[in-house]
């Protein structure tokens, strides 16, 4: 068996370790296993690649320069990025990696359709199709990524035009699509094309508010798995188009259910226009309420929190905005430890992606026992002495069951059906949605005016002095 035909199998043997990886994550006692299979399986196929450019003999050494520089710089940002980047980051990493995966994925098939010459529609159709996504996906995630660093504006960014553009460039990238297969060699068709996708995944996500991007890197990572199995195609090799379909489908599924969390369908998501960034905190404790609230003490939520039988804590952006992960699971050890229930209530959108929250709380070495899922949580706020929210917003509304509004029908979690709820925040200022919450203003919530990771901290302490 020659060097070719190895690779190949070694190359089906990598993709079999990708679903099987992704077989294992779909739980957390695996899910460093799988990732762990994915990793060396990936490793694996990186060194049968090279192991064949070397045994063809055809790059040059100049070329190898470019391969071995390329491979040490990417490493290094990955670790750098894995060991570095905080976890409040998490998000706008995993956007700048689809941007990654999907503008190598593109020019995979922009070289390969520069370097062959009469190519067929077996190569250019799914060469085009690899280029649209790809860019789309590219430039697409960037923005994401800016929205989500407070680079560009998480409002919706809508101009005079906006609409018609987002018609008119689809129509344009299949018109070069179908140019690009009938016409293979044209240099105008390829670099259009380019320019065009490029330019849509601009104008795509722009208009798309900061309460819909959990969905929208969803959606952009199923974007990054059919550009990676269109390069496949190109390639015609088998292990990028399973990989890519893997990252497609399962992105697509992940897309469906976070929408269905939110209670918006997919295309209303795209339409853009809902949802804006985070409002400026409010001068002053309860400056710009448009009701009465109830400000309380460390003192008195401690008092509430040692003699409570059940304990449900909601986490949200805000907990990860302070970096108090850490934080609120001594608080709740603490509270365990006293033989108290607790539980954490965690939404699908809660953070800023899916699976935000979940990666943050067991950074914090909390019990996976303890996190409930909306559904779960849910019939249990009745019997919950004390739900403290910390830093969750829209999720917590119960405007959503009301119609006529922003959030009208979006599944919450019942915080205000426990007997007494506390709210850590800053200030009254709104979430993505940009609406008031109206949790903050019934009589039984109580309002903790405080940066979440002091608040836990003097929580904690005063918490201690009751129970110890």
């Amino acid at each position: 068996m020659n060097v070719s035909d190895t690779v190949h199998y070694v190359f089906l043997a990598a993709a079999a370790c990708f679903v099987l990886g992704l077989h294992l994550m779909n739980h957390p006692r695996t899910a460093r296993r799988g990732n762990t299979l994915s990793a060396g399986a990936m490793a694996l196929a990186i060194a049968a690649t090279v192991w064949l450019v070397a045994d063809e003999g055809t790059i040059s050494r100049t070329g190898w320069l470019v391969l071995v520089s390329g491979g040490l710089v990417g490493a290094a940002l990955g670790l750098y990025a894995a060991r570095e980047v905080k976890m409040t980051a998490m998000p706008q990493l995993v956007s700048l990696f689809n941007a990654v995966g999907g503008g190598a994925a593109a020019l995979i098939a922009v070289n390969d359709l520069l370097r062959l010459e009469n190519a067929g529609a077996r190569t250019s159709l799914p060469g085009a199709l690899d280029i649209v996504i790809g860019a789309v996906t590219f430039s697409g995630s960037l923005v994401a990524a800016g929205k989500l660093q407070g680079l560009v504006s998480g409002a919706p960014v809508v101009f005079p035009g906006a609409r018609l553009l987002n018609v008119l460039l689809p129509a344009s990238f299949v018109a070069g699509s179908i140019w690009l297969v009938l016409a293979p060699d044209s240099r105008t068709a390829l670099y259009g094309l380019v320019v065009v996708a490029l330019l849509f995944g601009v104008t795509l996500v722009l208009p798309i508010g900061g309460a819909d991007m959990p969905v929208v890197i969803a959606l952009l990572n199923a974007f990054t798995g059919s550009a990676v199995a269109m390069a496949g195609f190109v390639l015609d090799e088998s292990a990028l188009i399973i990989a890519g379909m893997l990252v497609s489908s399962s992105g697509g599924i992940l897309t469906k259910l976070m929408a269905d969390a939110m209670n918006r369908s997919i295309a209303g998501i795209m339409v853009g226009g809902f949802g804006t960034g985070d409002s400026a905190p409010a001068a002053g404790g309860t400056g710009g309420a448009p009701a009465q609230v109830r400000p309380v003490s460390a003192d008195d939520v401690a008092v509430q929190l040692a003699y409570a039988s059940k304990v449900v804590f909601v986490p949200g952006y805000g907990l990860a905005a302070a970096q108090a992960q850490h934080e609120l699971g001594d608080l709740a050890k603490l509270l365990t430890d006293h033989g108290i229930d607790v539980s954490y209530a965690v939404h699908p959108v809660a953070g800023r992606m899916p699976g935000h929250m979940n990666v943050l709380l067991a950074e914090a070495n909390v019990p996976y026992t303890q996190l409930k899922e909306m559904d779960e949580i849910n019939p249990e706020f009745p019997q919950a002495d004390v739900a403290l929210v910390i830093g969750a917003n829209d999720v917590t509304n119960p405007i959503a069951r009301k119609p006529g509004n922003a959030i009208s029908g979006m599944p919450i979690l019942d915080v205000d059906k426990a007997r007494s709820v506390v709210v850590i925040k800053r200030s009254m200022g709104h979430g993505y949605a940009g609406i008031d919450n109206e949790l903050y203003t019934d009589p039984k919530t109580g309002m903790f005016f405080t940066d979440a990771k002091k608040g836990l901290s003097e929580l904690k302490a005063a918490v201690g002095e009751f129970v110890g």
